[in-house]
């Protein structure tokens, strides 16, 4: 590293970022839990300890080793990272608007809110501060849909501000379910349900502008998915990426990369879900790469630089879809049991052309944690092929399999 050459400072640990950054040979630091500074000093990486959940007067000691080190950009990695990623690029690029547009990434109210005013679809939405808000939404949500005593209510879900994915998401159709809450869950986003396919997207942007757009299917959220979408999806896409270059607008967004979910109807109308800029879960950066060939984390971090140049991304990046050498697909294993007794992955799956690679295991703890969200499956199943139906079916059939007895 050259004596005046800039850094980029990774938040969060991950060993696919670390790689995908060294690969590129670009110099970089790791910001990470400071149990991680053995590994880092034994592989001579580059690393600042940090608890990015303590929050105090002494945040700001980031910031100043950051800029000894010479860092020019942060990129998140993790949930938890991208409001530190603002606070630090606004301080690093002289701009104070991107923290405020980090909070944007963070709020979900306040990133549904800044949605409806760009004129972007969005279902009914509003925060929650008590049981008797949900009740009242619940209500008045219902009483909307011209709803008379003795038809089923339409369902509500329940969504923390601020966590990740669908940790903590909640679908309410009664009242008995709403008394079920714990005190600790509110404030939250209330939001109406939403018909139609759900997909994200993984939008890579550089300098305001869409470098690749990925759109990634899902057969069954928090579950399952797969990369590139099938044709019946894909047909949408220059509808689907005006709605993302709104959005990009709408949120001021410069650098990076940005995973929004988005529903689209049978008559196709797409209703935005919410957005995250940070590395997506389900596996979809692993499956970009396989599908595509390029690192999903590489590109995160040539994006995030505003030092890349155009060249370098359209070197970088194929032609989305057609470049695809197949459909890549996850699915996420959740046991269906309390205590795991053995692990049985059939030999049907074993066999299938279609299969790829498992990384199911038997825990040291037998006992089943409590499931939280999508967050902690036990275990992922990959596939790999040129049929996306066939693809659709294999993860639906082995969802509803027994893998841990």
């Amino acid at each position: 590293m050259g004596i005046n050459e800039k850094r980029i400072a990774l938040l969060g640990w991950s060993l696919q970022a670390i790689e995908a950054a060294d690969k590129l040979n670009k110099p970089f630091v790791v910001v990470g839990p400071p149990d991680y500074q053995e590994f880092a000093d034994k592989n001579d990486i580059t690393f600042v300890p940090w608890k990015f959940e303590r929050i105090n007067e002494k945040s700001d000691e980031l910031y100043r080793q950051l800029d000894s080190l010479n860092v020019k950009t942060a990129v998140p990695i993790y949930e938890e990272t991208v409001e530190w990623a603002g606070a630090l690029n606004a301080r690093l690029m002289n701009d104070p608007r991107i923290f405020n547009r980090s909070l944007l990434l963070r709020d979900k109210g306040l990133m549904k809110r800044k949605a409806q005013m760009a004129g972007i679809r969005v279902g009914v939405f509003e925060e929650a501060y008590s049981k008797e808000d949900v009740h009242r939404f619940l209500k008045r949500v219902n009483e909307a849909l011209i709803k008379i005593d003795g038809d089923l209510n339409d369902p509500i879900h329940v969504k923390p501000l601020n966590k990740a994915g669908a940790v903590g998401h909640r679908m309410i159709t009664e009242a008995r379910e709403i008394d079920e809450m714990e005190e600790q869950e509110f404030p939250c986003l209330m939001e109406s349900h939403l018909d139609g396919q759900e997909f994200s997207c993984e939008a890579f942007i550089h300098d305001g502008k869409v470098q690749f757009l990925n759109i990634t299917e899902y057969v069954q959220l928090g579950h399952s998915n797969f990369v590139p979408a099938s044709p019946s999806l894909e047909e949408w896409r220059p509808m689907i990426k005006t709605e993302i270059e709104k959005l990009v607008d709408a949120f001021e967004i410069k650098y990076g990369v940005i995973h929004p979910e988005y529903f689209i109807s049978a008559d196709g109308k797409l209703h935005f879900g919410e957005v995250a800029a940070r590395v997506p879960g389900g596996h979809i950066f692993e499956l970009i790469e396989k599908a595509y060939g390029f690192s999903a984390f590489q590109a995160q971090i040539l994006c995030s630089d505003p030092d890349t140049s155009e060249e370098e991304l359209k070197a970088f990046f194929p032609e989305e879809v057609t470049s695809a050498i197949g459909y890549a697909a996850s699915l996420m294993v959740y046991p269906k049991v309390n205590v795991i007794e053995k692990l049985n992955v059939p030999e049907k799956l074993k066999n299938d052309p279609y299969f790829e690679k498992h990384d199911m295991f038997i825990p040291v703890n037998s006992k089943v944690a409590e499931r939280v969200g999508f967050g902690n499956h036990y275990g992922t199943i990959f596939f790999f092929g040129d049929d996306s139906e066939r693809i659709r079916s294999l993860l639906k059939e082995y969802q509803e399999y027994d893998f841990y007895l």
